[in-house]
């Protein structure tokens, strides 16, 4: 994937100054605040050190290369980079105590005791590597593992009886690039055909790269099977992996792009519509891009029932708005790794799962594959078949 040179650089220095202030905040509690004896003081250096160096040159060598030893490097990176958020995390924590712990020493008028202060400091530096070891083997069984298939009922007024029953199986966020690679691409098209779904529906974030490095790993996509088709829209990240050439090499696999458009499943009194709209911040990438809400509802027959496919769940308060049954929607991957859902929920109206707003379902999914590090805490990966009910 090629990029301008000065944006190399200024990735470069970003992710250098990120990387190696926060190992030297690793090195500061987990060595130095320690006083950890030889040879541990030199092995815990060198594994620091080795990180610090390690993650910021595996991701800006992806960015350069895509070749075997690069993924391999940037799988190292990445697992890495996991495991000192956790780091992070916990002896953040820890500070925490141990500020809780000075202030209640200094409102008691005790003395400083440099022994008891050591102790802690190993004590909480081993807890957190505990944790780190236990979070992080955790979160890479779940992010390893096949995604769950997880069945979602929304039952929608406007649904024809005739429709009842109507399954969607709803991919999102998989992000093939670096470490998701065709044999999951493969294994995930195998499993979707055998569920004989009615529609497909692919809600963003599909890939992390160029059409010229991933095109050839995501060809089984041609091989989607579903009774009326298969339905692509946009996510942020195509817009960062040349969306136009990506939108051609869909439609060539013969899957549906649709743009700020709506579609017809089914004939007359027995039909719903499929919408799709492009990414919410799709219109600063220029070129005919944005999100157009009113576009895809234009001249729409009113009480017919309207599924929205809108990569971010923010597209909802519009979605309500033009009396959309149900939104589809990924984006935040649930999180990915505890506690950033609470941070998710600050950006976007809902994280995971299925919720009401005003008359409109939507439901967000937790993704089916993952972001960055090959982890997952407390929001596992997901395949999703969303059966529909007309309601009572």
């Amino acid at each position: 994937m090629s990029r301008p040179l000065p944006m190399i650089l200024i990735f470069i220095a970003v992710i250098a100054l990120i990387a190696g202030g926060s190992h030297y905040f690793l090195w500061t509690r987990l060595v130095r605040a320690t006083s950890l004896d030889t040879p541990w003081r030199a092995i815990v250096t060198a594994l620091l050190v080795t990180g610090g160096l390690v993650m910021p040159a595996s991701l800006v060598v992806h960015q350069l290369v895509d070749a075997p030893w690069s993924r391999a490097l940037s799988f190292v990176g990445y697992v890495w980079m996991g495991l000192a958020f956790f780091l992070l995390l916990g002896l953040g924590a820890a500070d925490l105590l141990h500020l809780g712990d000075r202030l209640f020493a200094s409102f008691r008028s005790l003395e400083p005791d440099p022994n008891r202060r050591l102790f802690l400091a190993r004590t909480m530096g081993g807890g957190v590597a505990a944790f780190t070891a236990i979070a992080g083997t955790a979160a890479l069984r779940s992010a390893l593992h096949e995604a769950n298939l997880v069945d979602v009922v929304v039952a929608l007024k406007q649904l024809p009886k005739s429709l009842h029953g109507l399954t969607i199986i709803q991919i999102s966020d998989l992000h093939v690039g670096a470490t998701i690679r065709r044999d999951v691409v493969e294994a995930l098209v195998d499993r979707v055909n055998a569920l004989h779904p009615d529609i497909v529906v692919l809600t963003g974030d599909l890939v992390d790269g160029s059409v010229a490095a991933l095109g050839p790993e995501m060809t089984a996509f041609k091989r989607l099977q579903s009774k009326h088709g298969v339905f692509f829209v946009t996510g942020n990240h195509e817009y960062y992996s040349g969306v136009d050439n990506w939108l051609v090499w869909w439609r060539q696999q013969g899957v549906t792009v649709l743009r700020n458009e709506r579609v017809t499943i089914g004939t007359g009194a027995d039909a719903i519509d499929l919408a799709g709209v492009d990414d919410w911040q799709a219109g600063r990438f220029g070129n005919g891009h944005g999100h157009d809400m009113p576009k895809a509802m234009a001249n729409r027959v009113p009480d017919r029932a309207v599924i929205l496919l809108a990569h971010q769940p923010k597209s909802i308060e519009e979605a309500a708005a033009h009396g959309v049954s149900l939104q589809l929607s990924g984006h935040t991957h649930g999180g990915q790794l505890w506690p950033f859902s609470y941070l998710v929920g600050l950006q976007q109206p809902y994280v995971a799962g299925l919720a009401q707003h005003k008359d409109t379902w939507i439901y967000v999914s937790r993704g089916t594959g993952y972001w960055g590090p090959p982890m997952r805490l407390g929001a596992p990966s997901e395949l999703t078949r969303i059966v529909l009910h007309a309601a009572a």
